[in-house]
């Protein structure tokens, strides 16, 4: 189960209350014009109906780019919605289960939240890990300690999986995280509650494909 690299290297993760009162979907679309390669829908409150149809009307705003679509958590959602993967915490499901679930071709980010989670995520064959979080953020409160660039670099050379750090990351971090060993990074305010969400994903994504060049130095 592979995930083009090229699919997680920018990834949005939304925050409905983040937008600012703004449409979602708009700030998703514009997102993705700006650079965005991967979206998670992130529901807490909706009905599962309601998240269905949320997810349904994504995917087809998603589909014309050809970004994918992750359903976090709900794995009942990510089917009925059609959508390309879910994310879960390994608290959330058991891997093996999660698995038998979903088709083969389906994308699984699973989230790591200390050693142990790496550890055992090294048995599975999943498409990428979430590094969470990266940095401190008030975004999400209910996570460990944070990893910080030193424990990025130390599971990325532990680890078999694409990396994709969370938590916290902005412009002003973003190139230091792809240079300790990210893969691609998740943002949800730097992205949902910027003036331009267009801008934010570009400027963002420039600096992804700076970091990543061979002759890069910081």
């Amino acid at each position: 189960m592979a995930t083009p690299e090229t699919d997680i290297q920018l990834y949005l993760v939304t925050d409905e209350a983040a937008c600012l009162g703004r449409d979602l979907l708009w700030v998703v679309e514009e997102a993705v014009q700006g650079g965005v390669t991967m979206v998670q829908l992130r529901e807490k409150t909706l009905s599962t109906r309601a998240f269905i149809d949320r997810a349904k009307r994504l995917k087809a705003i998603l589909e014309p780019y050809n970004v994918p679509l992750i359903i976090n958590d709900r794995v009942d959602v990510a089917l009925a919605a059609n959508a390309d993967g879910v994310h879960v915490g390994q608290n959330d499901m058991p891997f093996e289960l999660l698995n038998q679930m979903l088709p083969p071709e389906k994308i699984i980010g699973i989230s790591v939240e200390n050693d142990r989670d790496v550890i055992e995520a090294e048995e599975w064959d999943i498409s990428y890990l979430g590094v969470s979080p990266l940095f401190e953020t008030p975004t999400k409160t209910d996570t460990q300690k944070p990893w910080g660039l030193d424990g990025l670099r130390g599971i990325s050379t532990q680890s078999k999986h694409p990396l994709i750090a969370i938590g916290g990351i902005n412009l002003t971090n973003a190139g230091a995280a792809m240079q300790n060993g990210a893969t691609g990074i998740a943002v949800v305010s730097a992205i949902c509650s910027a003036t331009s969400p267009y801008e934010a994903a570009f400027r963002l994504k420039s600096m992804i494909l700076a970091a990543k060049e061979p002759n890069h130095t910081s």
